[in-house]
């Protein structure tokens, strides 16, 4: 072994050892991959300075995401001292995705209608009809931006309609969901603290009146998962008025987050990587595993978070009831246990039993419906612009939870 190579694992593991997650660099948010290689390989479950763990191998993020007995997902206690008495309290630990059962179940079934194959089928057309508009645009243009004129656009617009929003009211709808779902960041600062506080409120005030104007005239559209839930309030199966709202708030934040981030990273890889953009030209059966390989390769949702409901072991690390652990599902996507040459793009790997939408009972209720937009906005782009390629740089938020572009110029 040469001198150098000793240097550079001295280096990654002295890196590894004293990672903090609320104290990143700009490397880490262009490009958090060799970071979770470096932890993966020297301290795979590492405790972090405030005593939490972080957890970047496969299996272990896979037994904390398979026992939700041994593993909470109620964030009332861990969200206490970040957010206080706020707005953003009450969000976060009211949305279905930080509940545990029994109320998880009983929130979840409400919502399990709007994601049936026969609904998804019934959505389908309409999504096309977006991407074809969007990119119609784009024609007209000779270009776009990736997030905002494409990624970004097209979940908006579904989730307006599933909420029966009117198409001139949706202007706020995404600055809202990256305020509340931006305060999720490990360490997001007083300024994003106080802007997500304000886009719950602001949502809350709006959804007040598009409900009242929604019991006193239901939709027709069978899309409209607003409608639906006030007729199953009719039939006895009732949410809080707060449940209510915040679960048509996460409804927007998680339609929003995770399929903005699928597009656009998915973008910005094929671009990246003209071989595998002309295999999936040349073979457009492929999108189907391409859209998993995406998933897999720049997963939209970076990090989860858990909480030791009693002592537990991971790995060989002992850990008391009450311990924070954030779990990498970036990290476990990229782990070569599990994935053969995982930092490769492979548009046609098989097995991909990636962790995108982590798994257990809080397994993404939305996970056909994102699979089924990237398959069509993807699919779409890829054939209407032979020609498509980058005119400028893609941009990276500086954002951990999220693997997030906030833009991305293409000409067409």
């Amino acid at each position: 072994m040469t001198a150098v190579r000793v240097h550079c694992e001295e280096a990654e593991r002295a890196a590894a050892l004293a990672f903090d997650l609320r104290a990143l660099s700009d490397d880490f948010y262009d490009d958090p991959f060799p970071t979770y290689r470096g932890l993966r390989r020297w301290d795979p479950v590492h405790r972090c300075p405030d005593d939490s763990y972080f957890l970047t191998r496969y299996d272990d993020v896979v037994t904390v995401y398979a026992d939700h007995h041994a593993w909470s997902s109620d964030k009332r206690v861990e969200f206490a001292p970040k957010f206080g008495t706020s707005p953003l309290y009450e969000h976060h630990t009211t949305s279905v995705v930080f509940r545990d059962p029994p109320d998880h179940t009983r929130i979840r079934r409400l919502f399990a209608p709007a994601f049936t194959p026969k609904a998804l089928a019934a959505l389908e057309p309409r999504v096309v009809r977006f991407v074809d508009g969007l990119l119609d645009g784009a024609a007209a243009r000779g270009g776009m931006d990736v997030v905002d004129d494409f990624a970004a656009a097209l979940p908006v617009q579904l989730i307006g309609d599933m909420l029966g929003v009117p198409q001139e009211e949706r202007g706020p709808l995404r600055g809202w969901s990256l305020a509340i779902l931006g305060a999720l960041e490990p360490e997001p600062g007083p300024e994003r603290l106080e802007v997500g506080s304000r886009a719950v409120e602001e949502f809350k005030d709006y959804l007040r009146r598009l409900i009242a104007d929604r019991r006193r005239r239901p939709s027709t559209d069978p899309g409209e998962i607003l409608s639906a839930l006030l007729a199953a309030e009719d039939a006895g199966d009732r949410l809080t008025e707060l449940e209510l709202l915040h679960q048509c708030i996460f409804l927007l934040n998680a339609g929003h987050e995770t399929t903005t981030n699928l597009i656009a990273n998915a973008v910005v890889s094929l671009l990246e990587h003209p071989a595998e953009l002309a295999r999936l030209r040349a073979e457009p059966a492929l999108l189907g595993t391409a859209v998993e390989e995406f998933l897999r390769f720049q997963s939209p949702n970076q990090l989860g978070n858990r909480r030791a409901a009693r002592d537990a072991v991971i790995g060989s690390v002992e850990m008391l009831a009450g311990t924070l652990v954030t779990l990498g599902i970036g990290a476990a996507n990229r782990d070569p246990a599990q994935f053969h040459e995982p930092d490769r793009l492979d548009l046609a790997r098989t097995p991909n039993r990636h962790l995108a939408f982590i798994t257990g009972i809080h397994a993404c209720a939305g996970m056909w419906l994102a699979r089924m937009e990237g398959r069509v906005a993807i699919g779409r782009l890829v054939a209407r612009f032979p020609n498509l390629r980058a005119s400028g740089r893609p941009v990276r938020a500086r954002r951990a939870r999220f693997r997030v572009v906030s833009s991305f110029p293409v000409a067409v």
